[in-house]
């Protein structure tokens, strides 16, 4: 019997069917019924999951391989490819949705958005053409009062050093899983220089391009560009201070290394209560692993590019800097990964149990925001040590 004839049976609905493709490694075990597949879609992978209630290909065509999509999902069209997507997440068509993304609860995207390791918690919600890679954004309590990516707006993730150590924090783990920060807002036709960071309740004004780093939240937040000409010589195999870049790099990972601990020990509460949402926590701790090993090795790159600066000038100003990043990225990337494998086996605090016992584990979003200030600071403190202890491993000086 034919893939397309067992979906059909089982009540998954093929609009069209003879226009869609199915491949040989699809597990039909994991299509639900309920499920809506329009023509022109092209569905492959092993590692495929979509829940009931699940729209593919509404607005255009749609190529999805190795994604999860858990219930209420919908994929206007585009491409989609080793990435999560849970609860009501919502993509327009011509999306472009590289390996590597965890979309989070009605978070969405509108039509013309590229995106590659890139992480919404709930609500967060971008805007049309944008670009939106090496990202990791919260805020927001309700589909109303969401953290806003404005349209046309882009992350500058490369550099003219040729390397991506640029991933962009906007708000953070540990306070950005318990649902009840003030969103961010970034205007649209604007930019963000990775790696840079943004607090909660911040506000970007349109035509922004923000570099670096704010501290103060719920602040409107302006800078002015260049006031005069520059033309000055440039080499591109050098460079000045890393201190920053590292900083911010160790950051992320910690949050990500947050992040894991949190859907290990609070989210499969939720996500193993079925099946098709097990296959979707599985997928959402492989992306955030996936997201850890992609810095790590970005951070790998760059101490390469620093070794050839070092070659072309060795008495440089910031040359005692570079060459003990070098010296302690060895051991250092082996730490790094073995702080985040820990998340298996860590213990898990008596007070953080306690607040985790007491969640019946049936609606996530309302149960994590009826917690107490104090079982949340609780919780925030718990999180907060796995990021210093990362950060902590790597010193620029």
């Amino acid at each position: 019997m034919s893939a397309k004839t067992i979906l059909l049976n089982k009540g998954v609905e093929l609009i069209d069917a003879e226009t869609i493709s199915i491949a040989d490694d699809v597990n039909t075990g994991n299509i639900s019924a309920g499920a809506v597949i329009h023509p022109g879609c092209r569905l492959s992978g092993a590692e495929l999951s979509i829940a009931a209630d699940c729209v593919i290909g509404a607005e255009g065509a749609a190529t999805i391989r190795n994604c999860q999509l858990e219930r209420g999902v919908e994929l206007g069209g585009g491409y989609f490819e080793s990435s999560t997507f849970l609860e009501g997440f919502k993509a327009g068509n011509n999306a472009h949705v590289r390996p590597g993304c965890l979309f989070e609860e009605h978070s969405s995207i509108a039509h013309s958005v590229g995106v590659k390791q890139t992480l919404f918690m709930p609500w967060v919600t971008a805007g049309s053409l944008i670009n939106f890679c090496d990202c990791m954004m919260a805020g927001g309590t309700n589909r109303r009062n969401h953290s806003e990516i404005g349209s046309s707006y882009v992350h500058f993730n490369f550099t003219p050093h040729n390397d991506k150590a640029t991933p962009s924090l906007l708000g953070d783990v540990p306070r950005g899983v318990l649902l009840n920060q003030p969103p961010i807002f970034l205007g649209g036709q604007g930019g963000l220089v990775g790696p840079a960071s943004v607090p909660f309740g911040t506000v970007v004004p349109a035509g922004q391009i923000w570099r670096g780093e704010h501290a103060c939240e719920n602040q409107l937040v302006v800078r002015c560009g260049t006031q005069r000409n520059i033309a000055v010589p440039f080499d591109p195999r050098r460079y000045k201070s890393i201190a920053r870049v590292v900083r911010c790099n160790l950051r992320y990972i910690g949050n990500l290394t947050a992040l894991d601990l949190w859907y290990r020990i609070v989210r499969s509460r939720y996500l193993l209560s079925c099946s098709c949402r097990e296959r979707c926590y599985h997928g959402a701790r492989q992306r955030i692993s996936e997201m850890m090993r992609e810095r790590v090795k970005r951070l790998e790159e760059l101490t390469q590019n620093l070794t050839t600066a070092l070659s072309l000038d060795q008495n440089n100003s910031y040359a005692e800097e570079h060459r003990g990043f070098i010296r302690q990225w060895q051991s250092g990337k082996e730490k790094i990964s073995a702080e985040f494998n820990e998340n298996q086996n860590a213990e898990i605090p008596s007070d953080v149990l306690r607040i985790i016992d007491s969640l019946p584990g049936s609606d996530y979003i309302s149960e994590i925001q009826s917690l107490t200030a104090n079982d949340c600071e609780t919780l925030t403190q718990w999180l907060n040590a796995r990021i210093t202890a990362i950060e902590a491993l790597l010193r620029t000086n």
